[in-house]
């Protein structure tokens, strides 16, 4: 079990659009199974490569009973049906603000032997979903957060030492 260390709030490669993988070896499926181990800690429900420093469309998720993950994922329809709830972010620690997301979401995208595969979710799943392929296109939850809402996380994001400072 390999659980790969964060990046930052603050860290370029999460603003920063993800590749497509393009190769389907054993470094894919050693991506695949840390970005598993690593999500599989508690309190944690998706985790997206670029968080632990790999600048790939990848993610992972464990949310209920539904775990696994997705390679080159595209988020193909979202409920107009949206709700507020606070979310949060392993590479924003310690913080959390109502964001606004689609009450439904359906990802597709491949699996390690580049067959087709699709996720779909209601509720945390469908929050997973888009936050993780947001994650992907280089925009982090607090991008999403309201003017007042974005400004108050960014300075307590400052006030931790996990801040990234460029």
């Amino acid at each position: 079990m390999t659980v790969r260390d964060l990046r930052y709030f603050g860290d370029p490669v999460l603003k920063t659009v993800a590749d497509p993988v393009t190769t389907f070896d054993r470094t894919t499926k050693a991506l695949v199974d840390d970005l598993l181990d690593t999500v599989d800690l508690p309190g944690r429900a998706g985790l997206a490569a670029p968080q632990i420093g790999v600048g790939l469309r990848a993610f992972s998720y464990r949310v209920d009973d539904a775990v696994g993950y997705v390679l080159n994922p595209v988020l193909v329809e979202v409920s107009e049906e949206t709700h507020l709830l606070d979310e949060g972010c392993l590479s924003v620690p310690e913080l959390s603000f109502p964001t606004e997301r689609a009450r439904r979401a359906v990802v597709r995208g491949v699996d390690l032997d580049n067959e087709p595969v699709t996720v779909e979710g209601t509720g945390v799943l469908a929050q997973c979903l888009q936050h993780e392929v947001d994650h992907l296109d280089g925009v982090l939850y607090l991008d999403r957060l309201t003017t007042e809402r974005r400004r108050q996380a960014f300075r307590e994001a400052r006030r931790h030492d996990w801040f990234w400072s460029v």
